[in-house]
């Protein structure tokens, strides 16, 4: 596994699902499902997956005090 060693199962990062449109996928287990199903026939395909965006960094609430060291 790419990112964990324990990945939730779902049907969006699934190697046997395949993207229908925004909010559905064709499970070749299931059929048509949402993305947040899973199943036990789950395989997990990491070029599927989307990590999270990392968090932006703030700076208006910075002022010169917090970078000297005094």
């Amino acid at each position: 596994m790419l990112f964990h060693k324990k990945i939730e199962p779902r049907c969006a990062y699934c190697a046997r699902g395949a993207t229908l449109e925004e909010g559905r996928i064709l499970c070749s287990k299931k059929g048509v499902v949402s993305p947040g199903d899973r199943c036990g026939a789950f395989r997990y395909d990491p070029f599927r997956r989307v990590p999270p965006k990392p968090a932006s960094l703030d700076t208006s609430k910075l002022k010169d005090e917090d970078f000297r060291l005094d």
